[in-house]
């Protein structure tokens, strides 16, 4: 039996309304849905001519595709078109007739709206049927239903497109101004540390530049003030794990129980009231956990921190599951590991675990070069801060400042420049503004006073002199001294790890 004309129709349109909703469905450009909408109103209703127009929230023309016309038709022209007009400015589907359009054998049109909601994105139409069927090139009412359903589902995935690209934009927005402000958190952790152009700063920043992007573990060393938190949050902030947490512990300032729960967390009831609460390395989970004065530890927690490097997995105080974890561990200490390992207070192993790399900070005053560059920062910020933008140092506060050995390294300068700042009353900070005990000494070989070092003392200050001067060339300084070069690196770590070593490490 064959099928009448009529009920063919309508079963095509409504497989090509299946087809296209699914053909839609998915996320596409812009103009790539167009296109679709226009072939498909050409191929379903036997159009001469299609075309699918979409505006921006103001009404702007934002794409054009049609089939039909001129080649280098405006697209000014396809929206200055009567039926069109109409339509946008009604927000209905229209049928009409025209005698041309644009130029080409007009006929039967039919326009219909992309509405989304409220909002007009467009329009899509064609014009002219060819003579199929009982009734000759003509629309019916079926053709408009249908154009307008194909443009209901092109406005649906035309408005899904667009705020996909909306939200789109705004991730990069958002991921860009994070960007900026970790790029801001860590100048404004660096910079004190980073100031200046001594060769051995040069050699930390370039040390974090290379160990940021591994996954390796970190052994920072170094005095007190000196920044090792600050290179930690650096290493961190410049590693493939910047957007999970840091998780900073000062393993001196709590003692053993506390210690224990804090590290690996503790369960419910393990004492009368305790809440279950997780520790440092869950709350760290994909991220870094930096754990300051390591060398303070005890042992027995030594151990278990041994097995969090080893298995990755730890067991709370109090609890029987291992849970396992994903965290980079960056340690620091000021106590002198290998002796305290050699006198049995902290474990080989665990030492080795942790000093997969180590960086080394220089104290202050083996960079004097630098203090200056501090000093000019520390005065920048402070006067800023306290509104005293003229805040300047006069030469002689300059040259007591250099005459000092700033046991508290730069956060003892910077706590000097800001109570300077906080106290002047003149733009010009004096040496009696600076409250610095005066420097014993000269600096060189002949400025002793009172103080006579040993021979001993010399000597190393003469190595450390030395080392300064050959930039830590090994080579160099080994053919100065007139010894190997494994005596020069035994010298070396002995004047890196032993404070009193450390305060004549600059001679000038």
């Amino acid at each position: 039996m064959q099928v009448p004309f009529e009920l063919r129709r309508k079963l095509l349109q409504l497989e090509a309304l299946y087809d296209i909703g699914r053909a839609l469905s998915s996320l596409r450009p812009e103009g790539d849905l167009l296109e679709e909408l226009m072939q498909r109103a050409i191929s379903v209703l036997d159009a001469t001519i299609g075309f699918a127009v979409s505006l921006d929230s103001e009404s702007q023309l934002q794409h054009l595709y049609a089939l039909g016309l001129a080649e280098g038709e405006s697209v000014e022209r396809v929206m200055a078109t009567e039926p069109v007009k109409r339509v946008l400015a009604m927000r209905t589907p229209l049928s009409t007739t025209v005698v041309d359009f644009l130029g080409e054998t007009g006929g039967a049109v039919l326009v219909a709206p992309l509405l989304a909601g409220d909002a007009l994105l467009g329009a899509v139409g064609v014009v002219g049927k060819e003579e199929r069927g009982p009734v000759s090139g003509s629309f019916v009412d079926d053709d408009l239903r249908f154009l307008a359903s194909l443009a209901t589902i092109g406005a649906a995935a035309i408005d899904n497109s667009r705020n996909f690209a909306r939200l789109n934009r705004m991730r990069e927005s958002l991921e860009s101004e994070n960007r900026s402000l970790r790029e801001r958190m860590l100048r404004e952790f660096s910079n004190r540390l980073m100031i200046g152009d001594s060769p051995e700063m040069q050699r930390v920043i370039d040390l974090v530049a290379r160990v940021a992007d591994s996954h390796a573990n970190v052994l920072i060393r170094g005095e007190s003030g000196t920044g090792k938190e600050m290179i930690a949050r650096l290493v961190h902030g410049n590693s493939p794990r910047r957007e999970k947490p840091f998780i900073a512990l000062n393993c001196a300032a709590l003692p053993e129980t506390l210690l224990e729960s804090e590290l690996f967390g503790i369960e419910r009831g393990v004492a009368t009231g305790v809440e279950a609460r997780p520790g440092k390395f869950e709350l760290a989970q994909g991220g870094t956990v930096f754990l300051d004065e390591i060398g303070d530890i005890p042992m027995t927690l030594q151990a278990k921190l041994l097995r969090v490097l080893q298995e990755r997995e730890i067991e709370k105080l109090g609890g029987r599951k291992k849970i396992k974890v994903d965290v980079r561990i960056l340690a620091a200490t000021h106590r002198p590991l290998e002796a305290m390992i050699e006198k049995g207070e902290f474990r080989q192993d665990l030492y080795y675990r942790l000093r997969v790399v180590e960086i080394v900070l220089p104290p202050l005053r083996a960079r004097r070069q630098d203090i200056p560059k501090l000093v000019r920062y520390f005065l920048d910020k402070y006067g800023t801060r306290e509104g005293r933008t003229d805040i300047r140092l006069a030469p002689e506060a300059l040259e007591k400042i250099l005459g000092y050995p700033f046991p508290g390294n730069v956060r003892e300068l910077e706590n000097l420049i800001e109570g300077a700042v906080a106290l002047a009353v003149d733009p010009v900070i004096g040496a009696a503004d600076l409250h610095l005990p005066d420097a014993k000494g000269g600096g060189g070989i002949e400025g002793f006073g009172e103080n006579f070092p040993t021979l001993k003392e010399l000597e190393l200050r003469y190595v450390a002199k030395v080392l300064t001067e050959t930039r830590g060339n090994m080579s160099q300084a080994s053919r100065i001294l007139g010894v190997d070069r494994k005596t020069v690196y035994r010298w070396r770590d002995a004047l890196s790890q032993n404070r009193s070593f450390d305060e004549f490490s600059d001679i000038n």
